[in-house]
C-alpha cells in the first residue's frame, strides 16, 4: 500500500476507506498497547495491521461481547457467517472485510493462516479447559501465533522462514501474558487457559480457582502454580525477541515496543504477588509513554537510515 493509498484510507469515503478507518478505531479502542506500537510503523504498514486487528476483534466480540440473549448456537452461526463471508469474498456483509480482504490480497498473506485462526474461534464455543499443553498450544497456534505470521508480509524481513518461528512465537507470548492477566475474567466465562495437568502437579484445580475468585484472593498452591506458568512465559518472550532483528530495520521499534510493554505485564503480575483475582495487571501510562518515545527515537532514526541508503 502506498503512501498515497494510505492517505486515500484517511481521507475518502469508499466501502475500502471506511473499512480501514473502522478498523484502525477498533484496535485503538480495545488495543491500546498494542495500537501505541502501530504509531511506530511507517505510514503505508499501519492500514494493514489496523486491519488484521479488526478482522481478529470482530471474530472475538462474537464469542466474548456480553449479552445474555445470544446462546451458543447463535455465537456460532454468527462465527460461521463470518467465516463465509471471508470465505467467499463478500466485502459488503461486514464493515471490516473490505479491509481485511484488500489486506490479504496486497500482502500475499495465506488462507490457512485464517482458517487457522477461525477454527481456533470455534473451539471457544465449546472447549471450557485443556488438559495438558498440547491441547493448549493446539488453540493457541490459531488463536495468537498466525496473528503473528500473517503480519510478517507487512512487517517485512530479511528471510521469512527464518522469522517465522520468531513471530509465531511472540504472538504466542502476548496470549500467554493474557492468559495470566485475565484467570478471573475468564473463569466467570467459564474457560481456563491453563494447561489441567500443569496445574494439578501443584494440586490446583477449576474449584480451587473459582474458590480463588470468590474471594478474590491467590491461594498460596495456586501462586505457585502461576508462578511456573509465568516463568514458562518469560521463555517464549526469550525466545522471541531474538527473531526482531530478522525484521525489516523500519519494523523493528514497533515489535520491541509492543515486546517489552506486554512483557511489563508480565512484571507487574509478579509485582503484585499474582493477584490476579482482584486486580488487572496494566503497564502505567507513564511508562507506556516512556517506551513510546524511546520507540519513536528509534522507529525515526530506521527510517531515516532507509532512506539514506536509497
Amino acid at each position: 500500500m502506498t503512501r498515497t493509498r494510505l492517505e486515500s484510507t484517511r481521507i475518502g469515503d469508499s466501502p475500502l476507506q471506511r473499512s480501514y478507518r473502522c478498523c484502525r478505531q477498533l484496535n485503538a479502542r480495545h488495543g491500546k498497547t498494542f495500537f501505541l506500537a502501530t504509531r511506530l510503523l511507517a505510514r503505508d504498514q499501519r492500514p494493514a495491521v489496523h486491519a488484521l486487528y479488526g478482522f481478529a476483534r470482530r471474530a472475538d466480540d462474537i464469542l466474548d461481547e456480553f449479552d445474555p440473549h445470544r446462546e451458543p448456537a447463535e455465537r456460532a452461526r454468527q462465527l460461521d457467517a463470518l467465516a463465509t463471508r471471508f470465505r467467499d469474498r463478500d466485502a459488503t456483509a461486514d464493515v471490516v472485510l473490505p479491509a481485511i480482504l484488500d489486506t490479504a490480497d496486497r500482502y500475499g498473506i495465506p488462507a490457512a493462516l485464517f482458517d487457522a485462526f477461525l477454527a481456533s474461534m470455534r473451539m471457544d464455543l465449546t472447549v471450557t479447559d485443556y488438559p495438558d499443553r498440547a491441547a493448549l498450544d493446539t488453540y493457541v497456534y490459531g488463536s495468537a501465533e498466525v496473528i503473528g505470521l500473517q503480519l510478517l508480509p507487512v512487517l517485512g524481513t530479511v528471510c521469512a522462514a527464518d522469522a517465522a518461528p520468531y513471530a509465531a512465537a511472540l504472538g504466542k507470548a502476548f496470549q500467554l501474558t493474557n492468559f495470566l492477566r485475565d484467570v478471573g475474567e475468564d473463569l466467570l466465562r467459564d474457560r481456563v487457559y491453563l494447561p489441567a495437568d500443569e496445574l494439578a502437579a501443584f494440586g490446583v484445580d477449576r474449584d480451587l480457582l473459582r474458590w480463588c475468585l470468590a474471594r478474590r484472593r491467590t491461594e498460596p498452591r495456586v501462586r505457585k502454580a502461576l508462578a511456573a506458568q509465568h516463568a514458562l512465559t518469560r521463555d517464549v518472550y526469550r525466545f522471541a525477541h531474538d527473531g526482531i532483528a530478522l525484521l525489516h530495520r523500519r519494523s523493528r521499534p514497533c515489535v520491541a515496543t509492543a515486546a517489552t510493554l506486554y512483557a511489563e505485564i508480565l512484571d507487574r503480575i509478579e509485582d503484585s504477588d499474582f493477584a490476579v483475582f482482584d486486580y488487572r495487571a496494566t503497564v502505567p501510562n507513564r511508562r507506556r509513554v516512556q517506551v513510546g518515545a524511546t520507540g519513536v527515537v528509534k522507529a525515526w532514526w530506521a527510517r531515516r537510515g532507509s532512506i539514506t541508503r536509497r
